[in-house]
This record gives structure tokens, sequence and C-alpha cells, in this order.
């Protein structure tokens, strides 16, 4: 039994040992024991291989703009083991999130001796839908890798969606596009709407499969629904049906606009249910939403920026930003990654863009280390150095702009740095 946060840590940082499991066998176990909370939350499900977060973002500030409580479990998080869940941008506090585990305790016992031990994140998810079954008018789930075998996807949600497809946890999900369209499809539900962002004609054939099979209603981007960008801003106009819709993103990057039209469909879709919107607070908000690790730039004098492109996809994106953003700067780039991602095609792309580029690494037992990162990576300037700290110390001694990407886990690090150095200056 636990009586402080720092023995809750303990706990879930002995639970890493047992890894990613494959199977939903440990989670319905454990949810039933539970009295299946699951079964209590209005909840909207999101999968997709990037732009998850962001949409959960925009997402809770529209619903938020119309006095909606709003509860939120996502990952990684930004904030330690509370802030994956959240209620009206509020991390669950550390007493609640005790009182749930020592009542999921006995249970986690009892499993681990029926050789059934769940997860570090298995616990954290039932923890979550425990906590937020009881709170807020409408939670948003992202799931955690994939969808159809996701620790997430054991609840029948009010809407899914599903942002993109792209290649991405290869050693679990697939090395093709259908592949992984299957695990993102898993969650589509029988008779629930789905809200489908942009794919290729092979996946989507895949989604398509799926959404009949479960006689679901649908939206596509580019088909039921559209949007067009407005001379390289952040500026959409967006259409479905005889709606049109305008407004001007905070967020940088092209990939926020398409992520904002898959929300504002999603928003109708919601409205029809019977929650109300005023359309104009609604895009007022959604205008002004941003998102930590999303393009952020956490300090000026030098600029430093930080986005947490993790796959080839989202390389693409931060390039495409920085470029439109940055067009004639010298720009140094900070990188740190996981060795089981395409880690060769990322660097390759990043060492046709960048000035000078900087491989570091980080503890955990999938970061890559520093010197491997630097043999794969060809660009006119490049530098290895084990200590990320280190070499975000370099980066901020000189003038130019530092960008800053990499695995989620590297980025938060890096947030919490930065943000403990400003409050000391």
């Amino acid at each position: 039994m636990f009586s402080t946060i720092h023995e809750v840590e303990a706990f879930f940082n002995q639970r890493k040992a047992l890894g990613i499991k494959p199977g939903l066998e440990r989670m319905h176990e454990l949810l039933s024991r539970l009295g299946h909370p699951e079964k209590k939350m209005k909840a909207i499900h999101v999968a997709g291989t990037n732009g998850k977060g962001s949409t959960i973002h925009f997402l809770n500030a529209a619903l938020r703009a119309n006095d909606y409580d709003t509860g939120i479990f996502t990952s990684p998080s930004f904030t330690g083991l509370t802030g994956h869940i959240l209620l009206n941008n509020r991390s669950i506090s550390d007493a609640v999130f005790i009182e749930i585990l020592n009542d999921m305790y006995p249970h986690i016992i009892w499993m681990d001796k029926q050789d059934l031990a769940p997860t570090e994140f298995e616990i954290l998810t039932a923890a979550a839908f425990v906590y937020l079954g009881n709170h807020g008018d409408v939670t948003l789930v992202e799931t955690g890798m994939g969808g159809r075998f996701d620790t997430t996807n054991l609840f029948k949600p009010i809407l899914s969606i599903i942002t993109n497809i792209a290649l991405d946890h290869a050693d679990y999900l697939g090395s093709t596009a259908e592949e992984i369209a299957y695990h993102k499809a898993g969650i589509i539900k029988k008779n629930v709407p789905v809200i489908v962002g942009e794919m290729n004609k092979s996946a989507l054939k895949v989604v398509m499969k799926e959404i009949e099979q479960q006689q679901a209603s649908y939206s596509i981007l580019n088909k039921d629904y559209s949007y067009r960008r407005v001379d390289h801003s952040q500026k959409i106009v967006w259409e479905s049906g005889a709606r049109k819709l305008s407004l001007e993103l905070a967020m940088q990057g092209a990939h926020q606009l398409q992520n904002v039209a898959i929300v504002l469909r999603a928003l109708e879709e919601i409205e029809k249910m019977g929650y109300a919107l005023n359309w104009e607070k609604t895009l007022t908000a959604l205008s002004k939403t941003t998102a930590p690790g999303r393009y952020e730039v956490l300090q000026e004098n030098p600029t430093v920026i930080v986005d947490a492109a993790h796959n080839p996809d989202g390389i693409h994106a931060f390039i495409q930003t920085t470029e439109n953003l940055f067009p004639d700067t010298e720009k140094h780039l900070i990188t740190a990654m996981f060795k089981d991602k395409d880690t060769e095609e990322m660097l390759r792309l990043l060492g046709m863009h960048f000035t000078a580029i900087t491989l570091t690494s980080f503890h955990h037992p999938r970061a890559a280390s520093a010197k491997d990162l630097y043999d794969q990576t060809v660009a006119s300037e490049k530098a290895y150095c084990e200590s990320w700290t280190e070499a975000v110390d370099r980066a901020l001694d000189k003038e130019e702009p530092c960008f800053i990407t990499g695995s989620l886990h590297f980025i938060t690090l890096v947030r919490n740095y930065l943000q403990e150095k400003s409050k000391k200056m």
C-alpha cells in the first residue's frame, strides 16, 4: 500500500521491468475486478501515427470554451505520472491518485500471483478509467500504440478519430501502411461515428473495411469535409456540407491545419449528439490553442524550439515548418532518438536541412547512443555528445536558433531542464 507519491513512482518504476506485453487479457481482468469503470465514461478515442496529442489539445480547448468539464488520458506525460490524467487541464492530485492505486493494489497483487501481472501502462490506464469514469462531461483518450490491441481499447466511445496512417512502431505494428491501418482501425466500434484524416488509398481501404464491418457512420477528409490553407499562413478555410468556417492558428506547421480540420468535423458530430456549441467561442479557443512539445518556443535570445518529431512523417512536418519560418537562417539541431525507430531515414532527412547537427542520448533502455546516431548522420557539420544537458548548454551559448527534436521522452527531459534553468535566472 502507498502513502506518498514517491512510493507510487517507485512502484511504477519496478513495473517497467515487465516491458510491453501483447494482449488485452490482463486489462480485461483488471477492469473487471475494478467493476468496469470504463463503462461510465463518455469518451472520444483518438488514434493515428501523428497528431493525436495536438488533436486532443484542440478538442479540449473547444469543449472547455463551451463550459464542458473535460477529462484527458494521454501519453507520454510532460509532468510525471499524474500528468497522464487531467480534468479541466489539471493533473489528478497526488492524494486521489494514491487512493485509487491503493484500491487497485490488492487486485494487482492477485493478478501477479496468477501470472497475469499487469504492466506499468496497463495499471496507469485502469487508474485513469477509474478517475475519469467518475468525472467530466467528455473524456478524451489517446491510444498508446496502434489501436486494436492497445491498452486503452476496452471501452465503447461516443466518437472515434483516426488522424492519419504512416510508418512507425514497425516492430509492433508492421512495416506497411495496410498493417498499421489494421491496428489503428481497431478503435472503430459498432455504430460509433468515425472521423478519418488523410491517408493513402491502401490504408483507407483497410479502414473502410472495418467501418463497414462495424456499421459505423464516417467522414473522410477531402471527401466529406475539406480545408484549404491561405497563402502559406496558419489560416484555413474549412468546409463541411453547407458550413464554411475560417480561422488562424497559433500552433505552427501545416500538419496542425489538418489536425484542426479533423477536430472541426468531430465537433460537428458531437453537436449532433446534443452537446451545445457556441461556434464563435469554439473558433476563438481553437485559434489560441498551443501544446507542449509541438513546435514550441521555449526561449528567445537565442531562440530555442522543441518539437517531438519521432518518426519520418513527423520529421517531414518539422522540417517543412522550420523552412517556412526560418528560410534564410543558419540552423543548429540537437537530436536524440529511440534505437527501434527508423533513425537512418530521419537523420537522412535532417542532414539535408540543418547547418549543423549535434547527436546526443538520454537515459532510457530504448535510447540510441550518440555515437551510433553520429555514424548514421550525413551532414556538412556534425558532432556527438553523450550528455544531452551539455549539448543543450553549449547551444545556449550560440547566437543562431537552436532546434531540438527527437523522441517524446527526450523532449520531455529538455523541456523540464530549460524551464528549471529559466526559473533560476
